[in-house]
Formats: C-alpha cells, sequence, structure tokens
C-alpha cells in the first residue's frame, strides 16, 4: 500500500528529469555548439516517449496484473503533452523568434514539421480532457473513443521524427516498432475482452 502511494510522486519527479537536465545543461553551456537544436530534439523525443510510455501502461497493467500502474497513465500522458508543448515552444520563440512568415515557409519547405504539429494537435483535446470531471462529462464510452488518437499522435510523431531525421533512421525506426507492438497488443486485448 505504501509503494502504492510513492508511485505518483516518484514517477512525476523522474518525469522532470529531462527537463532539469536541459535547464541546468544550458545554465552550464554544455548542451553543445547548438543548444537550440538539443532543446528541440530532446524535447521531441521525450514527447514521443512518453506518449509510449503513456499507451504501454494498460499492456503492462493486464499482463503483470499490477493495477496500481493504472494510477500514473493521466500524469505520463500529461507529461507527453508538457514535454510536446516545450518542443513547440523551442521551435517557434528560440529557433524562429516568432517569426510567422518564416515559419510558414518552413513549413512549406519542410513536412516534416507539418507533422510535428499535427500530432501536436492532436494532443491537445486529449490533455484538455484528461480530468475527472471531462470523463464524467464526455461519459466513458466517448472519452475512451477521444483518446484512442493517442495511437494517432504517436504514429504521426513517429512519422515526424522519421522524416527529421537524415542518416541514422534507426531510433524512429524503433519507436515505430514499439508503436506497432503497442498497437497489435491493444487490438489483442480489446478482441480478447
Amino acid at each position: 500500500m505504501r509503494a502504492a502511494r510513492l508511485l505518483r510522486p516518484l514517477v512525476f519527479a523522474a518525469s522532470l528529469g529531462p527537463v532539469v537536465f536541459l535547464a541546468l545543461g544550458a545554465l552550464q553551456g554544455t548542451l553543445g555548439a547548438n543548444p537550440i537544436e538539443a532543446i528541440t530534439r530532446s524535447t521531441g523525443v521525450w514527447t514521443l516517449r512518453f506518449m509510449l510510455l503513456t499507451l504501454a501502461v494498460t499492456p503492462l497493467r493486464v499482463w503483470s496484473g499490477w493495477n496500481d500502474v493504472i494510477r500514473v497513465r493521466r500524469m505520463l500522458g500529461l507529461f507527453a503533452f508538457f514535454y510536446g508543448s516545450l518542443h513547440l515552444v523551442t521551435y517557434v520563440w528560440l529557433d524562429q523568434f516568432f517569426d510567422w512568415a518564416a515559419i510558414v515557409k518552413d513549413v512549406a519547405k519542410r513536412p516534416f514539421i507539418t507533422a510535428g504539429f499535427s500530432a501536436y494537435v492532436l494532443l491537445v483535446p486529449l490533455a484538455l480532457t484528461s480530468t475527472a470531471a471531462m470523463i464524467r462529462r464526455l461519459g466513458g464510452r466517448t472519452w475512451r473513443r477521444l483518446h484512442r488518437l493517442a495511437y494517432v499522435a504517436a504514429a504521426i510523431g513517429v512519422v515526424h521524427y522519421w522524416w527529421l531525421v537524415k542518416l541514422d533512421t534507426r531510433p524512429p525506426r524503433n519507436y515505430g516498432i514499439l508503436l506497432a507492438v503497442l498497437l497489435l497488443v491493444r487490438l489483442f486485448t480489446v478482441r480478447k475482452s
């Protein structure tokens, strides 16, 4: 019982680790020759990781019988949105300096940005409807249907990452494989129940 109570604060603290590491790196000047790119890449990768962690909670609960893990699913999803927001803000503010004309040109020239923005747009309603009050207001069935968009957002996030990298496509490919496995597990679990 005590372990269950410690789970949420421990996951919360661990989830803040990447942003704390980035902040310290920025303050100490250890993010490399292009710190803006380092922050952009890191927040993007952590967005995808948190999306996949969120999607992995239900299979983990079903397979292991560890029901307490469901208590952190919402938190993990909100951290995916948090890191996605940092990723977008870094691009719009630090990379483009709110130059909307340049952003539009960049989107037209580099479709991976359109994919990333699309994935973020899908995360917005998920974050906004993550409260218990919204679950009640929407009704369980509608809420579950809406939150299946998490798989779509994650898939678009993988495409965004894949189109971004030029040489080593192993990381986005590995995230894509993991997402495919999670989706198959989900489909198998739904059919079984």
